[in-house]
């Protein structure tokens, strides 16, 4: 899908934090120095074009989501979003 932007990643500073914004897909992501930013846009870009990692079932334990009771389902009723 061709959006008309040329795809670049900008980078700005604000209240101490580099901002990485890919301008094709406004995808963003965030670090204390430019190289943390440009790294976590990758991680980031990963994701959105599905080519990232799925989560360990220890990462989950971490965010509080047990994985033997894991299923898609409306964020409205997720308690990470209360």
């Amino acid at each position: 899908m061709s959006t008309g932007v040329d795809p670049a990643i900008t980078l700005t500073k604000d209240d101490g934090w580099w901002i990485a914004k890919d301008t094709e897909t406004g995808v963003s992501s965030q670090g204390r120095t430019r190289a943390q930013a440009l790294d976590n846009i990758d991680e980031a870009l990963d994701g959105y074009h599905g080519d990232g990692d799925e989560p360990t079932d220890e990462e989950l334990r971490e965010m509080g989501i047990d994985p033997e009771n894991n299923q898609s389902g409306s964020l409205d009723e997720s308690p990470l979003f209360d």
